[in-house]
């Protein structure tokens, strides 16, 4: 599955080229229940989240989930330590992301 699959397609009125809309991301607030990992070498978000949430394409909820690291990179830096939001409240991070970008 791509990590654009749910993403909306928009055509520029001045080009009419086709571009992805912009995607909203809900804020993802601590919770007891995270994990919290020291990342190593070769660590990527998206293998992290297929090892916690047994889907790689919820990588951006990690990612999102510490700013203090490079949005822009699949790979958090070496030895930093990492907040994995609690699997508990994937349902509710989706709902809200679901809503935040008007996905039915």
């Amino acid at each position: 599955m791509s990590r654009y699959s749910q993403i909306t397609l928009v055509k520029s009125v001045q080009d009419q080229k086709r571009r992805y809309a912009n995607v909203k991301y809900p804020q993802i607030t601590l919770d007891p229940q995270d994990i919290y990992v020291y990342t190593t070498q070769g660590d990527r978000y998206d293998s992290l989240a297929l090892v916690f949430y047994k889907d790689s394409s919820l990588w951006w909820i990690i990612n999102r989930a510490n700013p203090s690291q490079d949005s822009s990179s699949l790979y958090p830096a070496v030895g930093s330590q990492i907040r994995i939001p609690s699997p508990y409240k994937l349902s509710t991070i989706l709902a809200q992301y679901d809503s935040l970008n008007q996905i039915v």
